[in-house]
């Protein structure tokens, strides 16, 4: 990572999306997670067969335009817009996760919630917006997870992904809440991520590391916290507390740190939903302004179209300004 990551990320946001608000935010916090190192996930110098660096960004910056106005439409049809525009740049599901975990925080309105007035969405705001969710809301979520075709969802007796969608979405989400964190962090609350990754980062940050440890840092935190549940469903429990009880022991050692980092790849171990959190916390952090003195965002005329290091030397990324 760039010693300011912000000189490279600022210049590829959609100037369609107002400095600072919520679309901005959430494309930078989606690429930021993607620029930080962290084991056995996907970074500038490590890819999958199916996902590379590039492919992040990419849609990160595609849903940037769906996250802009959260607040106005929909729950349901911020997250399908979001996973369309996501998928029309990618080649696999590349951010199903983030999109679920971010869209609640965009979706506070103005009145509870102003990025501009440097104040992140809280807990009983979020609780609030997804009080709300209506049967179309639930359709609507039901075909964005079809359509990026997430692996390792596993099967269902009630409100299976296979099956027509459920009339309540957060019920269904209570359902798969043992077995995924992300809906968990919509029916227990987000107070999880305020009192996890949220204040790991303050607190790296606060001690002054530079913002890539820092990320690394919070991941690694949380992924000791909690198991993280993409593992849990693709290799079992006993797996997701090994790797939790490494992350623990690598936190302060880069020795075990890297190790842990060979094992996860030579496995195909991925942490990602633990890298999820990581993005949405990064998102709280970007909108209530904890990381504004690093970022200095340029206005519409100074974006340009800029190529990123990426695992392959011949990807690009592309530029986006109105995906749907």
């Amino acid at each position: 990572m760039p010693a300011d990551p912000f000189d490279t990320i600022v210049p590829l946001l959609p100037s369609s999306c107002r400095a600072w608000g919520r679309g901005w935010c959430a494309a930078t916090a989606g690429m930021l997670e993607a620029w930080a190192a962290k084991p056995g996930n996907v970074h500038p110098a490590a890819a999958f067969a199916d996902l590379s660096h590039a492919d992040l960004v990419a849609a990160a910056l595609a849903i940037a335009p769906a996250m802009e106005r959260a607040a106005e439409v929909p729950l349901g049809r911020t997250i399908l817009a979001a996973v369309t525009a996501s998928r029309a740049v990618t080649r696999s599901n590349a951010n199903l996760g983030i999109v679920l975990a971010i869209a609640p925080l965009a979706a506070v309105p103005d009145d509870r919630c102003a990025a501009s007035h440097g104040m992140a969405p809280r807990p009983a705001d979020v609780a609030a917006v997804l009080a709300r969710l209506t049967p179309a809301d639930a359709a609507d979520v039901w075909r964005a997870i079809g359509l990026a075709r997430p692996g390792g969802m596993g099967t269902s007796p009630r409100h299976d992904l296979a099956g027509p969608p459920p009339e309540d979405l957060l019920e269904a989400m209570r359902i798969a809440a043992p077995r995924d964190a992300i809906a968990r962090l919509w029916t227990d609350g987000y107070a999880a991520l305020d009192d996890g990754p949220v204040r790991d980062l303050d607190a790296a940050l606060a001690a002054g590391r530079p913002l890539d440890e820092a990320i690394v840092a919070a991941f690694l935190a949380q992924l000791a916290r909690q198991p993280d549940s993409l593992i849990a469903r693709r290799h079992g429990p006993d797996v997701a507390d090994e790797v939790s009880r490494r992350a623990a022991a690598a936190a302060g050692d880069p020795g075990r740190r890297a190790a842990l980092d060979r094992d996860l790849r030579a496995r195909g171990i991925n942490p990602g939903t633990t890298a999820d959190l990581t993005a949405a916390a990064l998102y709280m952090l970007v909108a209530d302004g904890r990381l504004r003195p690093a970022a200095r965002p340029s206005g519409p005329d100074a974006r340009s179209t800029t190529t990123v290091a990426a695992p392959r030397p011949d990807t690009t990324i592309p530029r986006v300004e109105n995906a749907p």
